[in-house]
Formats: structure tokens, C-alpha cells, sequence
């Protein structure tokens, strides 16, 4: 009787250290892919700064372009304000197809591409 009490005690025992790997592995593994999703993001930071200055100084460029064509230099701002509106329109209401969910696919592939790959 005292074996299977020790036996079960060592079963017992076994359980709980092979849960606590489990538990630690699954912790590696959310680590692993959420540094990765991180990362990805981090490193097209820089490219996503550059383009925003680019853009930027294109639109002033184009808005006092457009000012010196339409007579008056603050029209050309106006004109570049107004496209801008309609765009942000545009996209805030389009924003789940046009955003979202390729953002949501993308990040899900990202992680399940790692499972594949095992």
C-alpha cells in the first residue's frame, strides 16, 4: 500500500513539474513571437519617418505650387487641406477593410509562419 502511495505521490510530483515546463514554454513562445511582431514593426519605423518627411515637405512644395496658380499662396494649403479631408474621410470609412483586417492577417501570419516552419 505505501508503494502505490509513493508511486502516486512521484505521479503526482512529475504532473506538476511537467506542468510548470509547459507553462514556461508557452511563456518562451509568446515572448519569442511578440519580440519578433515587435521587431518587425521597429525596424520599418525609420523607413516610415523618412517617407512622413518626404511627404511632408512635397506637400508644402505642392501647396505654395498650387497657391501660386490659383492667385493667392494660402489657396494652394487650402486645396491641400481639403484633399487630405476627403481622404481621411475616405479612409476612416473604409478604415476595416482598408486597415485592419490586412494588419490583423499580417500579424497572424507572422506568427503562425514560425509554426509552419517546426
Amino acid at each position: 500500500m505505501e508503494e502505490q502511495t509513493e508511486l502516486i505521490d512521484e505521479l503526482i510530483e512529475k504532473g506538476h513539474k511537467f506542468g510548470q515546463t509547459t507553462l514556461h514554454l508557452v511563456k518562451l513562445k509568446t515572448l519569442d513571437k511578440t519580440s519578433d511582431v515587435l521587431s518587425n514593426f521597429v525596424s520599418w519605423l525609420p523607413v516610415v519617418i523618412c517617407v512622413t518627411i518626404f511627404f511632408l515637405i512635397l506637400n508644402f512644395g505642392l501647396a505654395l505650387w498650387l497657391g501660386r496658380m490659383m492667385g493667392e499662396i494660402y489657396y494652394g494649403f487650402f486645396a491641400v487641406a481639403g484633399f487630405y479631408a476627403l481622404s481621411t474621410l475616405i479612409f476612416w470609412l473604409f478604415r476595416k477593410p482598408l486597415i485592419k483586417d490586412p494588419l490583423d492577417v499580417s500579424i497572424i501570419n507572422q506568427i503562425l509562419k514560425e509554426e509552419e516552419d517546426q
